[in-house]
């Protein structure tokens, strides 16, 4: 049961962090996304709780996997959770991201936004993770 607690635990934190850096990130991410915007000049999209929803949920699946995953290597300390955090984010997902927005041609501005979030998360997971 503790386990289960802890990944959604690290996906609320990894969440939360990723309500302040795209707050913080907003302008340039819409600018580099070229995301639709509505007449407030925010994302058209970006009042819809399902995509919240979807976001935690994918969130959710990679802390479950992340937990799993240091499970597995006996990744079970802070120092040891944090690196492995930032390895996953850094040298899984970021590079997986500039795969897809190359091929849409999208600036490497976004690559950087959103590698940079998703290395940020993961080290934020890694760390929760080994917490408990």
């Amino acid at each position: 049961m503790l386990e289960i607690i802890n990944v959604v635990v690290a996906a609320v934190a990894a969440f939360a962090a990723g309500a302040v850096y795209y707050m913080k990130l907003a302008e340039p991410w819409m600018e580099a996304s070229g995301v639709a915007r509505g007449d407030d000049g925010q994302p058209a999209n970006g009042q819809n709780p399902m995509l919240y929803a979807y976001t935690f949920v994918m969130q959710l699946i990679v802390s479950g996997m992340m937990r799993h995953v240091f499970e597995l290597a006996n990744i079970d300390t802070l120092a040891k959770g944090l690196i492995s955090g930032i390895g996953i984010g850094l040298f899984f997902i970021t590079p997986w991201i500039a795969i897809n927005n190359a091929y849409v041609d999208r600036p490497k501005k976004l690559t950087l936004i959103d590698g940079g979030y998703a290395t940020i998360a993961c080290a934020i997971m890694g760390l929760v993770l080994t917490i408990f």
